[in-house]
């Protein structure tokens, strides 16, 4: 398969996209960078670890892309021609809100990265980067996203229900006041985590291993930056800080209890 635009007519049709893969099926990252060469490395090394590729150089081909292949992860630069990599991250997550999304930015700046959480990145990294880093974060989302599958289909309850939020493991959605809340995948994730044990505390370290696969603490920020996210999507009352420890979901006024 070319890793250009202009290779779409070999492409599978949308609807194989999305699910675990069958035995040989390849999973498609598409790699929206508009400097050719680091485009063109990200991508060698991505197929050498045995992804298939689509590469996009600007905003508005990385958005058609992304709606004619329906890729499992979207490796996406901040700064692109035509539309930026916040809103095509944007218009992904609208259209596809399972489809991780891995953000390269060449600013180390919380502004900015709370910016590109809160329109659907899941993940993010700063360059310069290492490719071996940016394979292992590649690996990590696609491990949650399986996880996330089979835990659909298991045997824990369906719904959690903690007072006004309801989160619904099967469909991936989550309501609070009987308002839906649209979340990132990793959002979600993150929720799920804390909502099975509502008040206890949880510390970074075992969210990054539960939710990020991490094995190390040094994606504290990482952890940081979503629970910001979540407190302004949710409201800062359902998050409680634990200062040197990690944070708790909390249960404004009505004991939380889990139900089907």
């Amino acid at each position: 398969m070319s890793d250009h635009a202009s290779a779409s007519p070999s492409l599978p049709a949308p609807a194989q996209r999305g699910t675990v893969p069958g035995p040989g099926e390849q999973r498609l990252i598409l790699v929206v960078e508009d400097e050719p060469t680091i485009a063109e490395a990200v991508a060698a090394r991505l197929r050498a670890e045995g992804f298939s590729t689509m590469v996009a150089t600007d905003g508005p081909s990385a958005v058609a892309l992304a709606e004619q292949t329906r890729p499992d992860i979207v490796v996406l630069d901040v700064m692109l021609p035509g539309l930026d990599g916040l809103e095509v991250c944007r218009r992904i997550h609208t259209a596809h809100p399972a489809v991780p999304v891995l953000m390269l930015t060449a600013r180390d700046d919380e502004t900015d990265l709370l910016v590109g959480l809160a329109v659907g990145a899941d993940d993010y990294m700063t360059k310069p980067f290492s490719m071996r880093e940016l394979v292992a974060r590649v690996h990590v989302l696609l491990r949650r996203m399986e996880r996330a599958e089979a835990a659909a289909r298991a045997a824990a309850p369906e719904t959690v229900r903690l007072g006004a939020l309801r989160v619904d493991r099967t469909q991936r959605r989550v309501h609070l006041d009987n308002a839906e809340v649209h979340l990132t995948p990793t959002e979600f994730d993150l929720l799920v985590c804390l909502a099975s044990r509502p008040r206890a505390v949880l510390s970074r370290e075992q969210l990054l291993a539960e939710v990020w696969d991490w094995v190390d603490a040094s994606g504290t920020r990482t952890v940081d930056s979503h629970i910001k996210a979540l407190r302004r999507k949710l409201g800062a009352e359902w998050i409680r800080t634990v200062h040197g420890v990690g944070y708790a979901l909390e249960t404004p006024g009505i004991p939380g209890q889990l139900g089907g």
